[in-house]
Order: structure tokens, then C-alpha cells, then sequence
């Protein structure tokens, strides 16, 4: 039996383990570990397990392990539960510069009035195009409908329809397993979007980092909201988040959110 400390976190619902590893075991036995931990009747439950580990220069190095065991590059909500592992960890909120396998992201804590809460500004990096992803064409978008598909250090499918809560997501995103799928509608602020996302390896998630972002970017190209207002405000069925896009590099966005810690946990397993 190996006994391992783990904490629990979550950003706006998507719900993360964070485990603190000193380098040596390999990563098929942290994917392996991650469908145990992540099953939601047979384990602790969770969206993702996000490993860190030590790395020169840097807070710490993360890696995450999607519930299904695959890895992903990145994750916004889970960057910002991570950093508030390592800042409790530390014992202090200060900037960290963490190493994801999408390169160096800066973020930025600030306390609040609940101490489990904390808020985090995470640069993002660019948005990128990516091409059509294969089989895309197996969800009937009708060809009016606006799409893009864009890179946060990850895959994103963002489309534009009239009603987000009459789609069915699920459906949708078995077809396109390879990319996190986001759906957005207007409003209901003026320079806000509604989304809902079925994620990679996850399935559908309350709420999603990189798919605001890449939401927010697809929204103001598209002219869903006004290219005066620098902020997008993205409302995810776990709540809310903001989206920076400046006029200095209106591809480079700017992630805003809460980290709740939930618990500290202790387990021993094969």
C-alpha cells in the first residue's frame, strides 16, 4: 500500500485533486492512480488529478491527468486550484510561475472574505486557429452557424447557438472526443456570453477555464459582444468567470476566477 496526501479544490464546480510528487513514479501509474482517484462512486471523485512536482526556476511543474487517465495540456480552472495548493502549501499568496505541458503561466492571488476562497488571475497566453477537427462534420452544425476551433495550449470547438440549455451536449460531445467542446449564447450582459462545455477525457464539466477564454475570443469575433469592452464575463453552469482581452494583443487572454479548497485528504492504495 502507498500512502498519499492529496488535497481537494474546485473552480466554479470543476473539481480537482492536487498531488504533491517527488518526480520518481512514472506516469502510467499516475494515470492509473488518476482513474482510481477521480471515479466518482468507486473513488475520492473528481474532474482531473493535477500532479506537481519540483521544477528550477519555477513554483512547481503541473501535470494534468484527466479523470479517464490521458493528459492534458492545460486547464484554467485547474491551474487556479493548483496554485492554491501551492500557495497553502507555501503559506503565502504570492505570484507563482507554473511549468504546464502548454509552457510558462503566470498567476496572480488575492485573498477573500471566505478563507477556503481565493481568487486567481492566470495569463493565459494566445489563442491560437486550429483546423476543423476529424469527424466534426458528424454533429449537423448548420453551415450559418458560427464555429471556431482554437488552441488555449489545448483543443477547443466553440459554437454559436440560440439557447445553450436545449442542446444535447452529451451527444454532441461523444462525437468529438479529441477536443473540449464549447456551446455559448448572448448575455444576458451586454458584454457577456452563456456557455456549457463537454470536456476531453472529462465529459461535461460545471465550468472550464480554457473554454472561457477560447469562448470569449470567438464571442468578440463574432461580434456577440462589444470590441470596446476589454472584459468578457463567461457564465458557466458552476458560475462565473472574466476574460481579459486587451487592445494591446487581443489574442492573448487574461483568465479571472475563485480556487475553493475543499479538503485534506489522506489514502493509502495498491
Amino acid at each position: 500500500m502507498t500512502r498519499r496526501s492529496l488535497t481537494k479544490h474546485h473552480g466554479l464546480g470543476n473539481d480537482f485533486l492536487v498531488h504533491f510528487d517527488d518526480g520518481d513514479t512514472a506516469a502510467a501509474e499516475l494515470a492509473e492512480l488518476a482513474v482510481a482517484l477521480c471515479d466518482r462512486r468507486m473513488g475520492i471523485g473528481a474532474d482531473g488529478l493535477l500532479v506537481a512536482t519540483d521544477a528550477d526556476g519555477y513554483a512547481a511543474k503541473m501535470t494534468l491527468f484527466n479523470a479517464d487517465g490521458s493528459v492534458a495540456e492545460m486547464s484554467g480552472n485547474g491551474i487556479r486550484c493548483f496554485a492554491q495548493a501551492v500557495a497553502i502549501r507555501r503559506g503565502d499568496l504570492g505570484p507563482q510561475l507554473i511549468l504546464t505541458d502548454a509552457g510558462d503561466r503566470v498567476v496572480t492571488l488575492g485573498s477573500t472574505d471566505d478563507p477556503a476562497v481565493i481568487t486567481a488571475q492566470v495569463e493565459m497566453g494566445a489563442v491560437t486557429a486550429l483546423p476543423e477537427p476529424a469527424g466534426w462534420a458528424s454533429l449537423g452544425c448548420h453551415p450559418d452557424r458560427p464555429v471556431a476551433h482554437l488552441s488555449m495550449g489545448n483543443p477547443h470547438s466553440v459554437v454559436g447557438v440560440d439557447e445553450v440549455a436545449v442542446v444535447d451536449l452529451g451527444d454532441l460531445g461523444a462525437k468529438v472526443p479529441q477536443v473540449n467542446l464549447e456551446i455559448i449564447e448572448p448575455g444576458p450582459e451586454t458584454n457577456a456570453v452563456t456557455m456549457r462545455v463537454h470536456e476531453r477525457g472529462a465529459g461535461i464539466t460545471a465550468a472550464c477555464g480554457t473554454g472561457a477564454c477560447a469562448a470569449a475570443f470567438a464571442a468578440r469575433s463574432w461580434g456577440l459582444v462589444p470590441p470596446t469592452e476589454p472584459d468578457v464575463i463567461v457564465h458557466m453552469d458552476g458560475g462565473t468567470a472574466t476574460v481579459a482581452l486587451t487592445d494591446d494583443d487581443p489574442s492573448r487572454a487574461i483568465l479571472t476566477g475563485p480556487a475553493t479548497f475543499v479538503a485534506s485528504i489522506e489514502t493509502e492504495l495498491l
